[in-house]
């Protein structure tokens, strides 16, 4: 499988179809580190980057598992054994390129974008948001694809409304119980945030398994 993802991650390089969703990252830093983020709100500023950041990490995962036409996937298939291996490939690729992107953003803002280095405690923290959030958006990614949904722009409305939508219920009371964007900006601009990191972790990983679950059912019947 690991000769596969590495197949996926070139196909992908190739296709050229990486540059939107990495330009769109960097627009994104560049907007949220257009000035300096002041002493003490390092935290913060790596909790709201992590929310938004859900539909850059979304729009990679969904273009690099469409990179491969039907017959191609169908190929990969037999050549890895089996679809559960080609699915698994697929995921792990994209799981792969949006720790890429992840790194990318916690490691901007210390380089430009901070007006103090922050405590490592803080780089930590930031780092799990930006992995809560590349696991949500890889999930709503995949289902977003072309085997699930074969209408571009049914896809693209799908991807763009499950974004806003997941932003919006989470700002209602059951938001803590769903995928918790806007808890984790709230904790993190109100100091509060290591007294809630493991219940908001624990919702937004039960969310993304339970979205990956769903992609990898539908498409063993929809390759």
């Amino acid at each position: 499988m690991t000769r596969l993802t590495r197949f996926k991650l070139s196909a992908y390089a190739r296709s050229h179809r990486l540059f939107p969703p990495a330009i769109g990252l960097l627009l994104m830093l560049g907007i949220f580190y257009s000035t300096l983020t002041p002493p003490g709100k390092e935290l913060s500023a790596y909790a709201d980057s992590a929310g938004l950041l859900i539909v850059v990490f979304a729009w990679a995962s969904r273009s690099l598992l469409d990179t491969e036409p039907a017959a191609q996937r169908l190929v990969s298939m037999t050549a890895a054994g089996g679809p559960g291996r080609e699915i698994g490939a697929g995921l792990l690729a994209a799981f792969t390129v949006n720790l890429m992107f992840a790194a990318i953003a916690v490691v901007t803002p210390l380089l430009h974008g901070f007006a103090a280095t922050p405590a490592p405690g803080d780089v930590a923290r930031g780092a799990v948001l930006h992995l809560l959030g590349l696991s949500a958006g890889t999930a709503l990614g995949a289902l977003t694809t072309h085997p699930i949904m074969p209408s571009p722009a049914a896809s693209m409305l799908t991807l763009l409304g499950g974004y806003v939508a997941l932003l919006l219920v989470s700002l209602t009371p059951v938001g803590r119980f769903t995928v918790p964007v806007m808890p984790w900006m709230r904790a993190a601009n109100d100091g509060a945030l290591d007294a809630v990191l493991l219940p908001i972790a624990a919702a937004a990983l039960f969310w993304s398994a339970a979205g990956l679950a769903a992609y990898v059912r539908l498409r063993r019947t929809r390759p």
